[in-house]
């Protein structure tokens, strides 16, 4: 994850001023994806303000240090299930 020019924002979600480009769009110049590296936040430049910029982000979904240090750790995503048939919008063992 390199790292963006002094000029770019704080994270939209928890305020970290250290912010990664990700990717950037097949077209120079239209959009970025950049993530907060203390958060792990992500997104695209050219979503609205409400998730770009931290004045305008929900204040309800903003996160403290505090916040994310006792946040609940994500389950892991378990094994894919060996030898399956699709059939339909289900699937058989």
């Amino acid at each position: 994850m390199s790292e963006l020019p002094e000029t770019t924002p704080l994270c939209p979600r928890c305020a970290h001023e250290t912010i990664g480009h990700i990717f950037s769009s097949p077209v120079p110049g239209v959009w970025e994806v950049l993530q907060c590296s203390r958060c792990l936040y992500m997104w695209r430049t050219s979503e609205p303000a409400r998730r770009t910029r931290r004045d305008a982000y929900p204040e309800a979904f903003k996160m403290t240090p505090g916040d994310i240090a006792a946040a609940p750790e994500v389950p892991a995503v378990p094994p894919l299930v060996a030898d399956y048939q699709v059939t339909g919008s289900a699937w058989t063992p």
